[in-house]
C-alpha cells in the first residue's frame, strides 16, 4: 500500500494491474492521513483527488507520462471549467483520453472523484 494514500474505504484496492494495464479505483479527495476535504472549495479537492490518483498510478509502477485513460466524476455540470482548469494546471502537457461525468452526489460529500487507466511499464531494457 502507497504511503501517499490513505487506506481504502471498503471492499477494494487502490490499484490493480492487469493485461499490460494499471487500472486505479475512483480517488476521492481523501488526504494520506485519512482525513476529508469534502468542506474545502472544489478546486482543493480536485487538487487532492488528482494527486490520489497519481499515488495510486505510481503505487502501480508508472508515471503520469503513462495515463492513458481518465474518467472524472464531477457534481454538478457547471463545475466542468473549474475542473477542467486544475486538471490542465496539474497534468500540464500531458493530455490523456478524458472523460468528465457529470453526477448528482458522491460519497462522503465530495464533488469530484477521478480514476485513471495508465500503460504498465513493461521489464525489457
Amino acid at each position: 500500500m502507497a504511503h501517499d494514500l490513505s487506506p481504502p474505504g471498503g471492499h477494494y484496492r487502490h490499484v490493480a494491474r492487469g493485461g499490460g494495464l494499471i487500472f486505479t479505483a475512483g480517488q476521492l479527495g481523501i488526504r494520506p492521513d485519512g482525513s476529508h476535504t469534502a468542506e474545502r472549495p472544489f478546486e482543493d479537492q480536485v487538487r487532492q483527488a488528482l494527486a490520489n490518483m497519481l499515488a495510486a498510478v505510481r503505487a502501480g509502477g508508472a508515471g503520469p507520462e503513462g495515463i492513458v485513460k481518465v474518467t472524472a466524476y464531477i457534481v454538478g455540470v457547471e463545475n466542468w471549467p473549474r475542473f477542467n482548469a486544475v486538471y490542465a494546471e496539474v497534468m500540464g502537457d500531458h493530455r490523456p483520453a478524458r472523460t468528465v461525468v457529470p453526477v448528482p452526489e458522491l460519497h462522503y460529500g465530495y464533488l469530484v472523484e477521478i480514476d485513471a487507466i495508465a500503460a504498465a511499464p513493461t521489464d525489457e531494457g
